[in-house]
């Protein structure tokens, strides 16, 4: 396995405090400030895209969508005409 390359950066600017607290919390974690940031911000990610991406389901939510997808409702009349004007406009290659 060889070696990655970072050739990444990103920079940002930020308050005396925030810098303090960051090298604070980087110490107690035995890490650099940089490896502190982006090991916190890509654990951050993560979960955000988790929160956007998964759905949880209870046992009763599970069955009501499963029973949606297998027993699919019939198309009320403004839907039949959508499909029929796509139909004429559409042409297929």
């Amino acid at each position: 396995m060889g070696a990655t390359t970072k050739d990444e950066r990103i920079n940002l600017r930020l308050k005396q405090s925030a810098k303090q607290l960051l090298e604070r919390a980087a110490g107690l974690e035995g890490k650099t400030v940089s490896k502190y940031i982006l090991s916190s911000a890509l654990a951050s990610a993560e979960n955000t895209i988790h929160e956007h991406e998964v759905m949880s389901l209870n046992v009763r939510e599970a069955e009501a969508f499963y029973n949606a997808l297998a027993t699919p409702a019939e198309p009320n009349e403004k839907l039949a005409e959508a499909f029929e004007e796509y139909a004429q406009r559409v042409t297929s290659k």
